[in-house]
């Protein structure tokens, strides 16, 4: 028997497919929430980003299809231990947003909060939303994002734990300093590198 244990730096599944350490492959996409499922109608969803002075830039669902679209395909890392390889999305970049929102008056700083429909938050850098490393989802496998993944839209940070990819998104709030979110506050990590096995508050 192979054992698993902090501190292992990774391993390939029998595909040779690199996991992080202490997961496993998945071929589905097991749902987990804190709270029910959110259903927002389409005239009613809209997104903002706003600076911390309290200046925004607001998109409804229309004005947001509108933007430059992505398609991504990445694995996802849960801390729940699965990992999910090669997903396929389409979405709006971080950098797309921050630059039309920038147009609007919306500084930059360096940390943000995503603000989910039902009360659900998750804090990250900037930095790791930036360079082509975020996107706002409306699309999974090629259809409509399904409410249980998170739809109609949710934040996608793909290379930390997916608890870090917001369901239900509806705002992107600027900070000058890194706020702990909803799993945070309750013992998860601040930043969450799956390659570092950041589960936890105490892991380093």
């Amino acid at each position: 028997m192979s054992l698993i244990s902090r501190g292992f730096k990774g391993r390939r599944d029998a595909s040779g497919k690199k996991l992080p350490p202490g997961q496993y492959e998945t071929h589905d996409f097991p749902v987990l929430s804190a709270g029910p499922t959110p259903q927002t109608p389409l005239s009613k969803w809209d997104f903002t980003l706003r600076g911390a002075d309290g200046k925004s830039a607001r998109w409804t669902w229309d004005e947001f299809q509108a933007l430059p679209r992505d398609s991504i395909t990445t694995d996802i890392h849960c801390v729940t231990k699965w990992s999910k390889f090669g997903t396929r999305w389409e979405g709006v970049s971080i950098d797309t947003l921050l630059a039309e929102a920038k147009k609007r008056g919306v500084a930059e700083l360096p940390y943000a909060m995503a603000m989910s429909d039902g009360g659900y938050t998750t804090n990250v850098p900037v930095a790791d939303l930036t360079g082509g490393k975020a996107w706002i989802a409306t699309t999974y496998d090629n259809k409509p994002l399904h409410p249980e993944h998170g739809g109609p839209a949710r934040l996608l940070v793909p290379h930390l734990y997916f608890w870090k990819s917001a369901k239900w998104v509806r705002e992107l709030r600027l900070m000058e300093r890194d706020t702990p979110g909803f799993w945070e506050q309750l013992g998860y990590h601040i930043y969450g590198d799956p390659w570092r096995e950041q589960r936890y508050s105490g892991d380093p």
